[in-house]
């Protein structure tokens, strides 16, 4: 009777239900044909067609900068140590060799005191055996020795107190605080910056442009400027000037863009910069996705054929035609993948 129940149970385990996959593949195929046919209707397929327009054809290098001062410095301790006084603000001005911030000189003012205490004892020494020596008294190499020992200590005094003025952080120009990075009591090394001094004009940027568009820069040109700060403002600045050595490792040249007076750009904004190696007005333009290989793909009879050209200036988005177009051509502004010479075309 057991095994009689388990195999009466067992259909219904394995019954499922009927799914609807015939009609699902039905619909599927429904929509490829459709979407093919919209591709292919009237026998070829949509592509958008434009003819050659009359514009301004820009050349331009992009690249990204830092806003900075013409003349300024970073300022960071000579040594070790924890500052005590912070002197300067933010917004003041400073004159060379002003004190900025002094660090803890307890122990070093210590050492200049010990030293001083023996340069004392030892000139004593020294005139006291000079006029023993003098006497007869006592030996001439004792003045000598005493000699040679306030010497040392005229030196190390003259050390310690080298190493007290390190304590010192001054400034090494005249400018305003742009910026101040540390507060008393905390701990700074020789290669932390406290201070930013500099002017607040002139401004210039400072960018990175790849050595592969190096050669196409030069002094004078024009640069047009992005800034998210002013998202709606055309700003505009000058090559300045080029370094002359480039960095091996990121392969870039640093690039000086001068920028007038009255801009609104503030020191450490970041920017996008786009600079201006070829221009000309009334130029003969195709969109830059036209071309591939110095050719394009032109319509004739309802097919599309291929067509050598001569381009000149390359924008970002047009490119210039010098020879190979004639005004009344059409050309596919942005050929679909696969589509060659031959193959039939319908404007979209």
């Amino acid at each position: 009777m057991a095994e009689q129940a388990s195999w009466c149970i067992l259909p219904r385990m394995i019954k499922r239900k009927p799914t609807r996959i015939i009609p699902l593949l039905l619909i599927a195929a429904i929509l490829a044909g459709g979407a093919v046919f919209a591709l292919t209707r009237n026998g070829g397929r949509a592509v958008a067609l434009v003819s050659l327009e009359q514009g301004l054809a820009v050349e331009a290098i992009y690249a990204t900068g830092t806003v900075e001062p013409e003349n300024w410095a970073k300022i960071g301790p000579v040594t070790t140590g924890r500052i005590a006084e912070m002197l300067v603000r933010e917004g003041d001005r400073v004159t060379l060799g002003q004190p900025l911030a002094r660090l803890d000189d307890r122990e070093a003012q210590a050492k200049v005191s010990e030293l001083q205490a023996r340069a004392v004892y030892w000139r004593e020494e020294l005139n006291r055996a000079k006029t023993l020596a003098d006497r007869g008294i006592r030996a001439r190499e004792s003045a000598e020795k005493a000699r040679s020992e306030y010497d040392q200590a005229v030196a190390a005094i003259n050390a310690a107190r080298q190493r007290r003025s390190d304590l010192a952080v001054t400034a090494p120009m005249d400018g305003m605080v742009l910026r101040r990075d540390a507060e008393p009591g905390e701990v700074v090394k020789p290669e932390n910056t406290i201070f930013w001094i500099g002017e607040q004009r002139p401004l210039r940027i400072t960018a990175d442009v790849d050595e592969e568009d190096i050669a196409v820069v030069a002094a004078g040109q024009k640069v047009l400027i992005k800034a998210d700060a002013f998202p709606n403002q055309g700003l505009s600045g000058t090559i300045d000037r080029i370094t002359p050595k480039g960095d091996p490792i990121n392969k870039t040249f640093r690039v000086r863009v001068r920028l007038p007076d009255d801009t609104p750009l503030m020191i450490g904004m970041t920017t996008e910069i786009n600079i201006i190696t070829a221009e000309k007005p009334d130029a003969n333009l195709i969109p830059a996705s036209a071309v591939a290989k110095d050719a394009v793909l032109v319509y004739e009879d309802g097919k599309a054929a291929r067509r050598a050209i001569v381009v000149g200036i390359k924008g970002r988005d047009r490119v210039e035609v010098l020879s190979g177009l004639k005004a009344a051509d059409r050309i596919v502004a942005s050929p679909p993948a696969g589509l060659k010479a031959g193959d039939r075309i319908t404007a979209q």
